[in-house]
């Protein structure tokens, strides 16, 4: 509990409801009043799916989706079933019409505030706040563990819109002097995708900018082993550019 919230207890004043806080990077949590609440998978799945989609979705489509291989009429009652189960929470999470679902006002989803600032970062409106640890929130992954078919798309559409930020933050960071950090961006991206080269430059330009000539040869060298070996491909020209100053005669 936090220090405000003892204060009010010791005082004898009621203490504000926390919203519900939906997690969805790394693994499942949802938290309302600040405490883990525990939810079936099915329950789960359904307010995932709905924290996922940023308008109203088709209720047909939602049952469709998530419970494919039953009939309309078994896949709608297993979605009012799940509605049941996730709004007798005291908090209304997902609100539903005869024909809509749609997360519910108020709930906070840590995907949406991390593409939201991956979103500043990629069109420049990015501040000092903003930079401040999100090499860290950008590398997180979506529901790892979790083998949907209906999550492929959009745990790509997270990956890559994450790569392309964690690549900007590492040339933002590099301008402003926090080379630890901008190499920690750029690795990330690296991690995230062994195979992407714009990553790979990403962090040769860290290394250069530190002055760390022989990092930036190795890493070069590190990127080329692996174009070779699992794509049978050369380093594109713009990456060979970066490195050709440090290596003529």
């Amino acid at each position: 509990m936090s220090p405000v919230a003892s204060e009010r207890v010791r005082a004898g004043k009621p203490l504000p409801r926390e919203g519900p806080t939906v997690s969805l990077l790394n693994a499942f949590e949802l938290r309302c009043d600040g405490r883990v609440v525990s939810l079936p998978l099915s329950a789960q799945r359904l307010l995932a799916f709905v924290a996922l989609h940023g308008r109203p979705v088709l209720r047909v489509y939602v049952a469709g989706t998530l419970w494919i291989d039953a009939s309309d009429e078994r896949a709608g009652g297993s979605l009012r079933s799940s509605l049941w189960r996730l709004n007798r929470q005291g908090y209304r999470l997902v609100e539903a019409t005869a024909t809509h679902l749609q997360l519910a006002p108020g709930i906070d989803v840590d995907v949406r505030r991390v593409l939201r600032l991956a979103r500043r970062l990629l069109d420049g409106s990015a501040d000092a706040a903003d930079l401040h640890g999100a090499e860290g929130v950008l590398g997180d992954e979506l529901l790892p563990d979790w083998y949907d078919d209906w999550l492929l798309f959009e745990r790509e559409r997270f990956r890559q819109v994450s790569l392309h930020a964690l690549e900007v933050l590492a040339d933002q960071l590099v301008r402003a002097g926090e080379l630890s950090r901008a190499l920690e961006a750029a690795l990330s991206a690296v991690r995230s995708e062994p195979l992407r080269e714009s990553a790979h430059r990403a962090v040769i330009r860290v290394h250069l900018a530190e002055g760390n000539r022989a990092e930036a040869i190795r890493h070069y060298e590190l990127c080329r082993r692996l174009l070779r070996e699992r794509l049978g491909v050369r380093p594109s020209p713009m990456l060979a550019e970066l490195i050709a100053p440090l290596t003529r005669p």
